[in-house]
């Protein structure tokens, strides 16, 4: 995305919808979004990292995190990455499983997205891949992301280590 988008985020989809930005967020906050919100997409990378790497991150002023509560209650989060001049990464995003399909989404993607646009950025970036939900490509799209690169890589399954448990992510088949 190269220019700030024209939409401006609506209203809260259904009542007592909240996003607010935390700094930092603790170590076991962090992992449980992370973990609660990857874990049906075989989000991985950062359970690699110890609670010492993960404490790094954290306190990095670089980072930002906007968490989305529904009715007082952790609904997702999103995690913008600063830390390239000018360039903002939306390193994750997403819900925990009991809030997809409610609107949710959209509405924390496109206040995310703003966020994003704040200061001097010139350019904001995703990546996805066919692990994501079936719609975050066509969402992202729907934002104003556009594709500028397509690459196949070789994963291993996160399952398979034992990082993630062998029942995540039911509807991805497991590697053999």
């Amino acid at each position: 995305m190269r220019a700030v988008p024209a939409f401006v985020p609506g209203p809260a989809p259904g009542a007592n919808a909240l996003i607010r930005q935390i700094t930092p967020p603790t170590v076991a906050s962090y992992r449980f979004l992370y973990n609660g919100v990857g874990e049906p997409w075989l989000w991985h990378e950062r359970r690699l990292f110890d609670d010492e790497a993960i404490a790094d991150l954290l306190r990095d002023d670089r980072i930002e995190f906007l968490v989305l509560s529904q009715d007082r209650r952790i609904a997702g989060f999103a995690e913008l990455d600063r830390r390239q001049p000018s360039h903002v990464h939306l390193a994750y995003f997403g819900l925990l499983p009991a809030y997809i399909g409610r609107g949710l989404g959209p509405w924390l993607l496109a206040h995310t997205i703003r966020q994003a646009w704040r200061g001097d950025t010139r350019c904001v970036g995703v990546n996805t891949c066919t692990f994501d939900h079936p719609a975050a490509l066509g969402l992202y799209q729907r934002m104003g992301f556009v594709i500028t690169q397509s690459v196949m890589r070789q994963v291993l399954d996160p399952r398979l280590s034992g990082l993630l448990p062998l029942d995540a992510a039911p509807h991805i088949p497991l590697a053999q």
